[in-house]
């Protein structure tokens, strides 16, 4: 693993298939080369609020992406029974998925009673190992919101089970309010697709993406920005027993 600067970062930390040479020599891949890449979130709007842009920057550059919801945010419009929320909140991240070119999957457990088990695990791993990525981004595993820890949790015993064969980054949901005691590794410049990670975001219409967007996550991508020397940026925490090919957007 190469130590690099945060300066550094975006410029030499990681592939891009279709521009990056330096790096695609010392990992030894191709500028041809198309990555899978999964996005774990425990509800709708979670992988597009921590991962949109990047999401964005893969799919743009024909990589195929899959965002893999936990659940389907049962629990998330007062004054709906789960069933309609679930109903509602699934269009809405079917609609955001359409906006990001990127692939829908419903884990299937329930906003609010996610649970850890033998049988969740097994059922998670299978999930991944279907996909076969080639890297994935999970929730921090410390964060003040249950269903967050969960999906964490599944997905890195999923790759723990792999033996580390995709590289893995840890992203942060909400930073301060509930991810906590997150410090990046790398970052991803996405000045080029803000516009398309907001309108992603505001797909989810009974979230009020006025107030989750506008008050956390603008700020928090600018505040990226600044320590990555870009406009807007999203950071990571990548595992470092990953594999050594750096898949990230540069």
């Amino acid at each position: 693993m190469i130590e690099l600067s945060r300066r550094k970062l975006l410029r030499t930390a990681s592939v891009l298939a279709a521009s990056s040479t330096t790096e695609a020599s010392h990992s030894g891949t191709t500028a041809q080369q198309r990555y899978k890449v999964v996005v774990v979130g425990a509800h709708p709007d979670d992988p597009e609020s921590s991962c949109g842009g990047t999401v964005a920057r893969y799919s743009d550059f024909g990589h195929e992406v899959v965002l893999l919801y936990l659940t389907r945010g049962e629990a998330g419009i007062p004054g709906k029974t789960a069933s309609e929320a679930a109903t509602i909140r699934t269009l809405e991240a079917q609609r955001a998925c359409e906006i990001l070119k990127a692939r829908p999957i419903f884990v299937g457990q329930i906003d609010g009673t996610t649970e850890i088990s033998r049988a969740h695990y097994d059922h998670f791993r299978s999930l991944i190992e279907k996909e076969q990525p080639d890297v994935a981004f999970v929730p921090w595993p410390i964060d003040s919101h249950r269903d967050h820890r969960v999906a964490s949790m599944l997905a890195y015993d999923a790759w723990e089970r792999s033996g580390h064969r995709f590289e893995l980054y840890f992203s942060e949901v909400n930073l301060g309010a509930e991810t906590k005691s997150f410090q990046p590794t790398h970052y991803v410049d996405i000045s080029m697709v803000v516009e398309r990670k907001r309108l992603a975001c505001f797909a989810h219409q009974s979230q009020n993406p006025n107030d989750f967007y506008g008050h956390y996550h603008e700020p928090m991508q600018r505040f990226r920005g600044l320590e990555a020397g870009c406009q807007a940026a999203e950071a990571f925490v990548r595992a470092a027993q990953s594999p050594p090919r750096y898949c990230l957007p540069a």
